[in-house]
């Protein structure tokens, strides 16, 4: 594995060099570079530092290991690969993303998932280990988003407004989501058998990754949310 430091490069200079590699890549020193590994393909990179805003952006193949935490729009418009981040993540995590993995082990800011969408036989994944903030799966038009819950208060997994918009996709929260409200365009439901098989392997991946007991997870109560109506745009905006 090639090793890079990046303290002394800006974000141009560390991708040129990143897309010259011809092995996998160990960054240190990473503080707020942006657009790492964009459009990447076929290799491994370990990051190790705060990677800035837009890492992994059109990711198209490659594996990210963020040994920490992760600024905004990681994995914007990602198309294949897998960027798992040790630590919390920004806003918008997963924006517009069309295919691949992204396992967060802590916490995700606003608006992750928006405008996530499935393509052809491709179904993109957003697991969060911790809690999410507000419009969590905002627009979200496919794909599957899952948020665990596994912070040690006792505030909702999910802040304000989740599911706005939401008009495709399936979303998954480990809570039996008593004091969470939802639009009127999408339903919410106790998690069956059949629901939970369908996101058995992500978990069973998310743990693998960041050290949890997958069989205590899945012991948890789930919801599940999904659309109820294919133009939920009427209902948010025109008067009846």
């Amino acid at each position: 594995m090639m090793s890079l430091d990046a303290k002394a490069l800006n974000h141009k200079s560390l991708n040129e060099q990143l897309r010259d590699a011809n092995d996998n890549i160990k960054l240190s020193s990473v503080l707020g570079q942006r657009f790492i590994a964009a459009g990447m393909s076929g290799k491994t990179i370990d990051i190790y530092g705060t990677p800035g805003n837009a890492l992994g952006a059109y990711l198209n193949g490659a594996v990210i290991n963020v040994y920490g935490n992760a600024q905004d729009a990681v994995g914007d418009t990602m198309n294949s690969g897998q960027i798992n981040v040790y630590g919390n993540i920004g806003d918008a995590p997963g924006y517009a993303m069309r295919g691949g993995k992204i396992y967060v082990k802590g916490n995700a800011g606003y608006r992750a998932g928006i405008h996530m969408k499935a393509y052809k036989e491709h179904i993109p994944v957003l697991v969060i280990g911790g809690k999410a903030g507000s419009f969590l799966g905002e627009y979200q038009a496919g794909g599957i988003i899952i948020v665990l819950g596994l912070s040690n208060d006792e505030k909702d997994i999910v802040a304000n407004f989740p599911c706005t918009g939401m008009h495709g996709g399936r979303m998954y929260l480990r809570s039996k989501c008593e004091g969470i409200h939802f639009p009127h365009q999408v339903t919410a439901a106790s998690a069956d058998a059949e629901d939970i098989d369908e996101i058995r392997g992500y978990i069973s991946e998310f743990c693998d990754l960041f050290g949890y007991d997958a069989d205590e997870i899945m012991g948890g109560d789930f919801t599940v949310i999904t659309p109820s109506s294919k133009n939920p745009y009427q209902q948010m905006y025109v008067a009846n």
